[in-house]
């Protein structure tokens, strides 16, 4: 497949992606009587109005994704992170769809698409195009990384694997192990540890001092992927 084919797929692939709410207008978070057990707001969900984050990620990536096309189709950065990128966003382009019907299948699917935009981060680590290349991609990456703690706490406390406070630490741990690996490791983009902590100051919003062991640890979250965010900035100097 030639580079100007794949960056013209991923242009189409991030247009369905930014379309797909218009499709599933209602969707609110998964609907509680397809899980077994009922508690209330699950600990680990943030606040509602950091959903709109999605926003900004659709529209960058429609940037990103058009100036790839028109500017670096045949730039070997830019197509290295092409293929998995493509993946990410055309399971996204039916997340929504998945999700009013399965929450299983739509948390296996958010997992997939976190893979695909870690796998197009590794790329960008030394790349120039900052605010075209690993800004997007970082911020979507960021964002999926919450958002797969979230949909997997919601489901494990909403079958009864573990009580819902307990799901939310475990969850809270995972991310936060996986982000600080991926500040270190594979990006020195910011973007991505802000939208983590955009995610984890939501959900300190969202339980403020009636969970304060759940806030407790968002907050500790929020220091340890600055401390991170601010080491990678650093080296990218």
């Amino acid at each position: 497949m030639a580079p100007r084919l794949r960056a013209l797929l991923v242009l189409i692939a991030a247009l369905a992606f930014g379309l797909s709410p218009i499709f599933t207008p209602d969707f609110r978070g998964y609907d509680p009587s397809q899980l077994p057990v009922q508690a209330g707001r699950p600990s680990i969900l943030p606040a509602g109005y950091a959903f709109s984050i999605w926003g900004l990620i659709y529209l960058w990536l429609l940037v990103h994704a058009g100036y790839g096309l028109w500017k670096r189709a045949e730039d070997p950065v830019w197509d290295a992170t092409r293929l998995p990128l493509l993946v990410s966003l055309a399971v996204g382009a039916i997340w929504l769809a998945v999700a009013v019907r399965s929450p299983f299948w739509a948390s296996i699917l958010i997992v997939v698409m976190l893979v695909g935009a870690l796998l197009a981060l590794k790329p960008t680590r030394d790349a120039p195009d900052h605010w075209f290349l690993a800004g997007p991609i970082a911020l979507f990456a960021g964002w999926l990384t919450a958002a797969n703690g979230v949909s997997w706490g919601v489901l494990i406390s909403g079958f009864g694997l573990l009580d819902d406070r307990i799901a939310a630490y475990a969850m809270l741990l995972v991310v936060l192990n996986l982000a600080l690996y991926v500040l270190s490791r594979l990006t020195r983009a910011t973007e991505y540890g802000l939208a983590l902590i955009w995610a984890l100051a939501a959900i300190i919003v969202a339980n403020g001092t009636a969970v304060p062991t759940v806030s407790g640890l968002a907050l500790i979250g929020i220091v340890l992927v600055a401390i991170y965010a601010v080491r990678a900035l650093n080296k990218a100097a």
